[in-house]
């Protein structure tokens, strides 16, 4: 591999200065909710479309002070006895209550006693919930059962980890989101929590994703999907990316299911609608908003994962939250201190208004049945086959959106890059990894050959968060992939091309049969032998530059008004940031994502010239 290569490969920072609206914990006091007003769509009948005899269960707590839907766990990583969770150290008042529509009662099942109480999920038997809990004066989260009439309280998990959002599986198992991941949020000052899924006594816990930066509310689909919220930014926006994603409840086939190219939306607490291939979630506002506020909103995938008018928003208001339907045209939620039910059309109901505390997460609570079961196709024992591993069969490169010049045979190679978490944090930017770029560092792992035909098919490791730069002849970048995906030990993956339309299918002409690189075995990737993995400035380039470039960049002669020296400056030195201040190099510069070939990397940085 030439140095142009490896080059290219470090070029991999962003521009743009962070786009987090806040740089430190927000401290102002939560504020008491107004009793809900009567909304303008109010409608009573809906009452008689209410399944006969419903109960729901539900918690209250109390509320946190950050403004972001997923710092309400740990503690903030400036100060360790700042308490991120629900009222912010203070003791909860929180607990799990069952109301009966009909006769307006409401019972305690089980109080949290200065604990917090949260995401109960009701068992396929519409008996035993599921749900989070924080004993009082502790700091952490884990899943427990309890039968609706608050007997048989059992702990599942353990540990000093923080365990939430569980879902039932049809095979009995549990998933949810955990910190057991052990990594920090890239832009901001608390843990990162990822699917994992357990045992119903919660033995055998697995991490099923390798994302960087958050999973949320994790909920199965009638084919046996998992469906959830999938936040991330590689090479792009930290604040605008947060779409619904699928995979298998065993880690494996991990694709979009909405919204991965629109931005400014948290889609998140999405449910499937019985009886239908919808979906209805919250779509939360921008960036977010805590507690999963946002606007109910339908979601149909027929019309594929970019449609925007595949989501169709019920409501004007931003302020409701836990939205699960009761049929296929009914809907409950939680806006404020009522529980509410809504139509397709955006009519209204209060069901249940709480004199005193906010409401949160209705469950009715119904039978309901199993949904398929999807057999395992990941290597249960990662001893068997001797490494965590899997593999990669891309079908054509050149099929894809945004593929705008690049012919056939411009595409060489695949460089693979990792995008590696952050196992602490102490900033709400990108600072100390990069000025006004990237978030996080990303490692080189090598290149892949790319066939005539445009197929690849390589091996990986497993359970890393993966990415690509497609390489002409000279190894300079042609598109770059600004999203993640990753395999499960054991399974092989194929996709279609190159950002490909994710409900397209390959030409008739690229079936696997055809495909040359299936005509041999899959490649193993080649490192950049005697360079690091990942690159340090001032230990890998800056050297560069001093042998080639300084005798004339430098403070006394400043070439071309350009100063390429070592020297440091607000904590880098002056040749990192006059490159970047010049744009000698191009990357993602925290924005968009799929960027127009060529546009992006090391092709489009005049440095490389």
């Amino acid at each position: 591999m030439g140095m142009k290569s490896v080059v290219s490969a470090m070029l991999i920072g962003s521009l743009v200065g962070c786009a987090c609206a806040v740089q430190a914990a927000p401290v102002a006091k939560a504020k008491k909710s107004p009793a809900p007003k009567p909304p303008s769509t109010l409608d009573m009948t809906l009452l008689k479309r209410v399944p006969a005899g419903l109960e729901i269960v539900y918690c209250t707590r109390l509320p946190y002070r950050d403004g972001h839907w997923y710092a309400n766990i740990g503690y903030y990583s400036t100060n360790e006895l700042d308490k991120a969770y629900f009222g912010n150290g203070k003791p909860d008042q929180s607990a799990l209550y069952r109301y009966t529509v009909a006769t307006k009662q409401k019972q305690v099942i089980f109080d949290a006693q200065g604990g917090s109480v949260r995401d109960p999920t009701v068992h396929y038997d519409g008996k035993t919930i599921l749900f989070s809990y924080r004993p009082a004066n502790t700091d952490y989260f884990n899943l427990y059962t309890i039968q609706s009439d608050g007997t048989g309280m059992k702990q599942i998990t353990r540990g000093p980890w923080d365990d939430y959002e569980p879902c039932w599986l049809p095979d009995g198992d549990i998933v949810f989101v955990s910190t057991r991941c052990k990594r920090w949020v890239g832009c901001w000052f608390t843990q990162v929590g990822n699917l994992h899924r357990c045992k119903p006594d919660g033995s055998k816990i697995i991490q099923l994703s390798a994302n960087i930066e958050h999973d949320n509310t994790p909920a199965v689909l009638p084919d046996g999907r998992i469906l959830f919220m999938r936040w991330e930014y590689v090479d792009r926006s930290q604040v605008e990316y947060h779409a619904l994603w699928t995979m298998n409840p065993d880690g494996t086939s991990v694709n979009v299911f909405y919204g991965n190219m629109h931005s400014w939306i948290v889609m998140i607490d999405g449910q499937p609608i019985p009886g239908t291939q919808e979906i209805i979630a919250s779509f939360s506002p921008g960036h977010g908003r805590n507690e999963h506020r946002g606007i109910p909103t339908i979601v149909s995938p027929l019309q594929g994962p970019d449609c925007l008018e595949a989501a169709i928003k019920l409501a004007k208001s931003a302020n409701y939250h836990d939205p699960i339907p009761l049929n296929k045209d009914l809907f409950m939620m939680a806006i404020d201190r009522s529980i509410v039910v809504m139509d397709r059309n955006g009519k209204e109901c209060p069901l249940y208004v709480d004199s005193e505390s906010n409401v949160h997460e209705p469950r009715p609570l119904l039978p309901r049945p199993r949904e398929a079961v999807l057999a395992s196709r990941t290597a249960d024992d990662v001893a068997a086959t001797g490494k965590a591993e899997g593999q990669f069969v891309l079908q054509n490169v050149y099929m894809g959106r945004n593929m705008t010049g690049v012919q056939p045979g411009d595409i060489k190679k695949l460089l693979v890059l990792e995008v590696l978490p952050k196992t602490i944090n102490f900033s709400g930017g990108m600072d100390l990894t990069t000025a006004s770029g990237s978030f996080n560092i990303e490692r080189v792992l090598g290149t892949v050959p790319v066939e005539e035909d445009g197929s690849a098919s390589f091996i990986v490791p497993a359970g890393r968060a993966l990415f690509f730069v497609a390489l002409d002849k000279n190894d300079r970048s042609v598109k770059r992939m600004q999203s993640f995906c990753n395999v499960m030990p054991g399974e092989s993956f194929t996709c279609v091309g190159c950002h490909e339309e994710r409900n397209s299918a390959a030409e008739a002409k690229s079936t696997p049969v055809t495909l040359l690189a299936l005509q041999r075995k899959p490649s193993a990737i080649e490192s950049f032998a005697g360079y690091p993995d990942v690159f340090d400035y001032q230990r890998d380039i800056q050297p560069v530059l001093d042998r080639n470039c300084v005798r004339c960049h430098s403070p006394a002669k400043r070439a071309g008004k350009l100063d390429l020296s070592a020297g440091l400056f607000q904590g880098f030195s002056c040749s990192y940031r006059a490159l970047l201040l010049r744009r000698l190099v191009v990357d993602g510069e925290n924005g968009v994502g799929n960027r127009t070939p060529r546009t992006i990397g090391s092709s489009a940085s005049p440095l490389l010239d």
